[in-house]
């Protein structure tokens, strides 16, 4: 719910909420016509459906994962683009370049285990001359100047994004197919009517290539978790945040889960999916989410959950999550959120199980916005 994410995935978007907001007031009279909501029956076609969907307000392509060298050395990152709509629809091809429909912003995360360092990075354009943008594949799905996102002809993904000394590319090749959240189409994020998303993710991508730190190149093999996911109004007014991981099973099973938290901090709504090394897919109603202790942001004041503790009885698991690093915040004005690398261990069906993966929490270091409306 990255990856809403995540993810649902992330956001509560925007450090670039003012800007949107005095831009769509400039629109003209078509800027009046309705978002589209998620709604039960969306049928989902690949590869349509990696591309943007502009009846939509809001909209992000989310890749996470985790990453070894040869010697040992493992490393984790995020790249995420985001799609902000201004106006809904496809722009007219006689429109003025100057003329956006749309806001794409991006954020690129690197961390390195062993050096103990985390950099993000991020990035925004109004794409009027073609910087940046979103296209339906094959072809380039998201891209940022030199950040991008794209499908090749052989159905493989590649990704790359490159900042000061830190570096990540990849090519993904599709192990598994699209992992369908939720259910009729939609992944609810409410017990209301009304607050879902369209969500699916690319669970077990085998990744190849190199990442930079330092300086230092590294070539890296590992798995690629990805997320893409697009909505209108998701959260409700008063729920303030959420956490989600997407995470990678040694047993072969992937498991993705959210809860969503209300300005008090209880968990108001909640959602999994499991599907097994089998194949088999599930939507558990029996998981836990329990925070274990606390870790203050030096950067926001925020007070982040220090650790996961996560069962889920149908399956007999039980999974202690821990951060590969303590600090994995992305600070961003007007809000921040933690989103990092993660390892877990424990037991399913009895048996030893080791967990590695992605964990997004949002709305501990500032108030979170866009989704709710």
């Amino acid at each position: 719910m990255r990856r809403t994410g995540r993810a649902i995935c992330l956001l509560g978007f925007l450090y670039l909420h003012g800007a949107i907001a005095s831009l769509a007031q400039a629109e003209d009279d078509s800027s009046k016509v309705s978002w589209r909501s998620a709604e039960p029956g969306w049928k989902y076609e690949f590869p349509r459906d990696h591309g943007p969907h502009r009846a939509f307000k809001t909209e992000w392509w989310y890749a996470t994962g985790t990453l070894a060298d040869p010697n040992g050395d493992d490393f984790g990152f995020q790249l995420t683009f985001f799609r902000e709509g201004i106006r809904p629809g496809e722009k007219s091809p006689d429109t003025s370049r100057f003329r956006v429909i749309e806001l794409p912003f991006a954020h690129f995360a690197l961390t390195d285990s062993g050096g103990r360092t985390f950099r993000y990075f991020q990035r925004s354009s109004r794409a009027a001359f073609g910087e940046a943008g979103f296209g339906v594949p094959p072809g380039r799905i998201a891209w940022m100047n030199d950040w991008v996102l794209e499908q090749l002809p052989s159905g493989s993904l590649h990704l790359k994004a490159s900042e000061a000394d830190r570096s990540v590319d990849l090519i993904l090749e599709v192990e598994r197919p699209p992992l369908i959240h939720g259910h009729d189409g939609i992944s609810p994020k409410s017990y209301a009517k009304g607050h879902a998303s369209h969500y699916y993710s690319l669970t077990r991508l085998k990744a190849s290539g190199t990442v930079v730190v330092d300086g230092k190149s590294h070539a890296v093999n590992g798995l690629v978790w990805f997320d893409h996911e697009w909505a209108t109004n998701q959260l409700e007014a008063d729920q303030s945040g959420w956490d989600w991981s997407g995470l990678h099973l040694s047993s072969g099973d992937d498991l993705m889960l959210f809860r969503i938290r209300d300005k008090e901090g209880k968990a108001v709504f909640s959602s999994a999916t499991l599907r097994e090394s089998t194949g088999k897919v599930s939507e558990p109603t029996d998981f836990e989410m329990k925070p274990v202790g606390s870790w203050k942001s030096p950067h926001t004041g925020g007070c982040y959950p220090a650790a996961w503790e996560i069962t889920l009885p149908s399956s007999a698991l039980k999974l202690s999550l821990r951060p590969v690093l303590p600090d994995q915040e992305l600070v961003l004005s007007p809000f921040a959120y933690w989103e990092g690398m993660v390892t877990g261990s424990g037991s399913l069906n009895g048996n030893e199980c080791k967990a590695e993966g992605y964990l997004e929490m949002t709305g501990y270091g500032g108030k979170i916005l866009g989704l709710s409306q």
